[in-house]
């Protein structure tokens, strides 16, 4: 009862804003058919107080309408941040193939001018994998024998001398690079002609072992493969001296030299699919078995 009785001034109340909405609409749709009269004193009286109940009923509404308004701007930003990062995505993705083309146009260029000067045909190839423990310094390329790639072949990439071909696939091949200790290259010194070997040492370092009586090699020179070794063509970039040893009374003195290729960055090579005279007579029997084991399975 006690319930009845406190919900019945709410109830009157509602009814009664109510009331005095419907009034107002009502002298509002009447004062329209007069075309311009005033109201009467009780009608404007009604309207003053109809206006704010009004509001405040539409209030609601409008603060639900203004709040599905900003929740839809809100999902559509996110969906165009979406949008944009998506793109910024693929805008990214397209600058780094970009790149990557403009620096193996670069290599291509190069390897085109080295091409014209050896006249020997290249295969590019991919390095698959690398081993580089302490005594073997070597590359795996994903080019073998169905390419043309035969052992004792020369590898190069644009900067210089990599390595040696020394075992192949069908489908792949393993070069020794001239990092490798086992590695012994006859080269040059590029402004002075001194001519002496250059021996991996199975670090990123190579020595240059020369005569001391016949030979001039300062910090700084260049040192190219010499051609004489009837394994690599003449005239590959090696490496530069970095610093020559005190020779006391040998005969033999030894100069360090960076090499040319960044081998730490090496991915892209280019097997030389010619082989020099030393190889080819290393290599026959070889070439024999190969042949005869090719004819046989036909």
């Amino acid at each position: 009862m006690a319930q009845f009785r406190n919900r019945t001034p709410l109830s009157a109340l509602i009814a009664g804003l109510v009331a005095l909405a419907v009034v107002a609409m009502v002298v509002d749709r009447r004062s329209v058919l007069r075309s311009g009269s005033e109201l009467s004193g009780w009608a404007g009286s009604v309207l003053d107080v109809a206006v704010p109940v009004e509001q405040m009923i539409a209030l609601p509404f409008e603060l639900t309408r203004d709040a599905w308004r900003s929740y839809v701007a809100v999902v559509h930003v996110g969906e165009e941040n979406e949008a944009l990062r998506a793109r910024l995505a693929r805008l990214e993705e397209e600058n780094l193939q970009l790149r990557e083309a403009l620096v193996a146009s670069g290599r291509l260029q190069r390897i085109a001018k080295i091409r014209e000067e050896f006249e020997v045909p290249m295969l590019a190839s991919e390095l698959v994998g690398v081993d580089a423990s302490a005594w073997f310094r070597s590359v795996l390329v994903n080019r073998g024998r169905n390419h043309g790639v035969r052992s004792g072949m020369p590898v190069i990439s644009e900067r210089g001398l990599v390595g040696l071909v020394t075992s192949t696939s069908k489908n792949a091949s393993k070069a020794m690079l001239v990092l490798d200790r086992q590695s012994a290259v006859d080269g040059i010194v590029q402004r002075s002609r001194s001519r002496g070997i250059v021996r991996g040492t199975g670090t990123d370092q190579l020595d240059f072992e020369f005569v001391v009586r016949e030979s001039d090699v300062r910090i700084g020179d260049v040192v190219i493969t010499s051609g004489l070794d009837g394994i690599h063509p003449k005239g590959i970039r090696i490496g530069e001296v970095t610093s020559v040893s005190d020779p006391g009374s040998d005969l033999l003195q030894t100069a360090t030299l960076v090499p040319a290729v960044d081998f730490g960055r090496l991915e892209l090579v280019f097997v030389m699919l010619r082989r020099g005279s030393t190889m080819e007579l290393l290599y026959q029997d070889e070439d024999a078995e190969i042949a005869g084991a090719a004819r046989s399975l036909k």
